[in-house]
């Protein structure tokens, strides 16, 4: 089954910049082959079920491996099944309607 997540990962650790974090997770989906695009609060995720899910999995297991004892994760996600549905398509959707008004 394919899904769309929209996925947060926040490290509760003392440092303000998160972004070698981001860096390892991204580089995860980048290695899992899923497409993927990071945007200001997250990273928004598409792919089969279980890869997906095996992937936020690893972030997790690899933010411990960097010294993050507590982690914090937000999972929106959808499916669907009367059709195959890109996270392009659904932005497409909205463009074309705001280009039409």
């Amino acid at each position: 089954m394919k899904v769309i997540v929209d996925f947060c990962l926040v490290p509760l650790v003392g440092e303000v910049s998160l972004s070698p974090y981001i860096v390892a997770c991204q580089r995860i989906f980048e290695t899992q082959g899923l497409n993927h695009t990071m945007h200001a609060y997250g990273t928004n995720i598409e792919g089969e079920w279980e890869v997906v899910m095996a992937a936020i999995k690893d972030c997790h297991l690899r933010v411990h491996e960097m010294g993050a004892v507590r982690i914090h994760s937000s999972i929106k996600l959808g499916t669907r099944t009367d059709r195959d549905q890109a996270m392009a398509d659904k932005v497409n959707s909205v463009k074309a309607k705001m280009n039409a008004s």
